[in-house]
């Protein structure tokens, strides 16, 4: 029986690592079997959706990470 996880991003991109660490997460839930994966962007995270972000030097880039998500999962903003 698949799996469905849910993740709600209320922090910004940038600034701390909650945003980054919840993104990494769904990435590697997507890797297992019979897995979705839901992001809910609400408040401040739905920054992360930005396009074109300027990514601070030593930060990842939380838009293409946002994107590899929403490839094979489902995001809402």
């Amino acid at each position: 029986m698949p799996k469905t996880y849910l993740l709600i991003i209320n922090e910004g991109p940038y600034g701390n690592e909650r945003s980054y660490n919840a993104l990494r997460l769904a990435l590697e839930l997507l890797k297992l079997p019979e897995t979705a994966v839901q992001v809910f962007l609400l408040g401040d995270g739905a920054q992360c959706a930005h396009a074109a972000q300027d990514t601070p030097q030593g930060y990842y880039n939380i838009e293409r990470m946002l994107h590899s998500v929403a490839s094979r999962g489902t995001v809402y903003t």
